[in-house]
This record gives C-alpha cells, structure tokens and sequence, in this order.
C-alpha cells in the first residue's frame, strides 16, 4: 500500500468523509477497448459525478506517438481500500475487485492483506475475473523465514514483484540498517525468480539524516543495484520537490532528474497526479486532473509496469480507477 507522508489522517478523514459506493457497472469488457468511456464512468459510479470525471485529459504529444503497452497497466489496491471490506470499509473484495476487472485492468498491486484466502485461493479468483497480481507491497520481513512465506506466496500468486512500500525515519543508521536488509531479502527473492523493489515517498529527499545526507542518498549508494530496482511514485518525487520549495514546474524537473541520474534501475511506476495547490494530505489528483506531465516521464524513462493510483480518490475509488485506466490507454508520448 501506498501510505503517503501523515497518510493515515489522509484516510481517517476519506473514511469519515465519504460514502463508498456499491460496485458494479457495465463491463469494460463488453466495450471498445479504444472508445472513450465517459459514459462507463457514469455507470460506474451513479450520480457522483465531479470534476475527476468532467476535467479534460491532456495529450500534448503527437497522436501517432508511443503509448503504454495495455498489458503493462495495473491498479495499487490502496487506491480501492475502502471497496475491500473491514477494516478499511464496508465494501466487498470480491465485487470491487470484479469492477476492476470489468474497466480492463488485467493486473493489481496487491496490498493489504488476502482478506480470507490464502495464496492460492486468490490467485484462484483473480483467475476467474481475469487479472493477475503483478506486484505487491511488502514490509521487510522480521525472520528470514517469515521472508521465505512473503517469498513463496508471492510465487503463487504469479507475481513479478514485491517491493517495499514505506520506511521513515530521522536516523542515518537505520536507513543504513534498512539498506542491508533490504539487499539480503533481494538476494532472497532473486533464488524465487521474484524482482524486488523499493517504493518512495516524499520524505526521502527532504528528511536531513545529518550533514546534509538525505535518505535516498544512503539507499540509492548502499541499495545493490544487481538486486534491487526502484518502484517510482512520480506524484511523490514531484512531491518532494514542492517540499524543497520548487515551484511545480521546477518539482517535475527535479523528478526527472531523479529519474534519470538513478544508480538503481527504475522499473516500475506509480503513476498518480497532483492539484497545483492545497495541503499535501489532500494533492492527489485523479489522472489528467492535476499538474504532472506524464508524458515528458514517460518519453524519458520507460518502465516495465504503469500503476494507476490516487490516496485520496476525487470522488469515490471506482471512479478514480476508471479514470486512471482511460488516461493511460489514450495518452501518447
């Protein structure tokens, strides 16, 4: 799961402040793959229609540029939390993650548990709604052997990748300690044909460990590059940038220059966008509806997998998950 810098108030607040609404809605898969969908949209999500939905998609580039490989688009299950069940809401696994499916997505991030089912099961369902789980975000493990069952229930997932999803702090040792472990469960995971990655956050490259050194300094000099790969959540390297007192232009320039001077492949992305003002517990923005250019992202670093996301959906989470499908099959760079 993507936590966000103070994300748990972010989710409080969402939980407190929205209605979740029954999933349903006509199948994706009964439409042209390539229309424009502002009409599913609708039916997806009932009358609550807002500026998610009503705000225009950019596509600056040239209509006959590249585009994201269909089969490389997936959804972070954050971003449906509250369609899951207890205790992040009173919805329904198996229904949200049927309307997922329904919008075309053919893979998931997993996050937040099984709800239910072992490996196997799951892997099960998703199966029969036609999806499969790419990816999932995994604390480090307490045992090696815990890392082992992290490991193998990924394998029987089908998954490619595990990758750590949040670590904080102000202490230069324990990102240094986290580095190392980090590369011993990698060296793990690679004897499992798994990829394992490390998802960022803001705080990486503003928190000041001492002297100066930030947190993605140590990981991205003590991280082992033969192992590790880095899981890109460009809402947040931009983010970052903001929080250094970029202007927003400036904060993408900043991201892609992270981007780009990465020792650590970049392999994967989180692909969520951000209003221009407001508090940062609040920022996130449906895709298309924000500021970040994602196609100067995506012409400067293509990846293995794009992953739709918003912490705080604009209008409900079904929404938010139709939206970022549509924006990444009709954008071009």
């Amino acid at each position: 799961m993507c936590y966000g810098y103070d994300g748990d108030d972010a989710l409080r607040r969402s939980l407190d402040t929205r209605e979740v609404p029954e999933p349903g809605g006509p199948s994706r898969r009964t439409l042209l793959r390539g229309a424009v969908t502002g009409a599913a949209g609708l039916a997806l999500t009932g009358t609550a229609v807002g500026s998610a939905a009503a705000a225009p998609h950019r596509h600056r580039g040239h209509p006959r540029g590249r585009r994201v490989p269909p089969g490389r688009i997936s959804l972070q299950l954050w971003t449906v939390r509250e369609g899951l069940g207890e205790p992040w809401g009173p919805g329904d696994y198996d229904e949200t993650l049927t309307a997922v499916a329904e919008m075309g997505y053919p893979r998931v991030e997993q996050a937040l548990g099984y709800f239910g089912r072992t490996a196997r099961e799951l892997r099960a369902f998703y199966r029969d709604i036609g999806v499969r789980a790419s990816s999932s975000h995994d604390g480090i493990s307490e045992s090696r052997a815990a890392a082992h069952e992290k490991f193998q229930n990924a394998v029987t997932l089908g998954q490619r990748y595990v990758v750590v999803p949040f670590l904080d702090s102000a202490s230069l040792s324990e990102w240094t300690q986290w580095a190392e472990q980090m590369n011993a469960e990698a060296r793990l995971a690679r004897k499992y044909g798994l990829a394992y990655g490390y998802h960022n956050h803001a705080h990486e490259f503003t928190t000041d460990l001492g002297g100066g050194i930030t947190p993605w300094e140590v990981l991205t000099s003590r991280l082992d590059r033969r192992y590790v790969h880095l899981e890109i959540d460009i809402y947040w390297v931009v983010t970052g940038g903001v929080n250094l007192g970029l202007s927003n232009d400036d904060a993408q320039r900043f991201a892609l220059r992270t981007i780009r001077r990465s020792p650590l492949a970049v392999r994967q992305y989180h692909v969520k966008d951000r209003h221009t003002t407001g508090p940062e517990e609040t920022s996130h923005a449906d895709l298309g509806t924000g500021f970040i250019d994602f196609e100067r992202f995506f012409r400067a670093q293509q990846v293995e997998e794009y992953i739709v996301e918003n912490d705080t959906p604009d209008v409900t989470y079904l929404q938010t998950a139709d939206v970022g499908y549509d924006y990444l099959r009709r954008i071009r760079f």
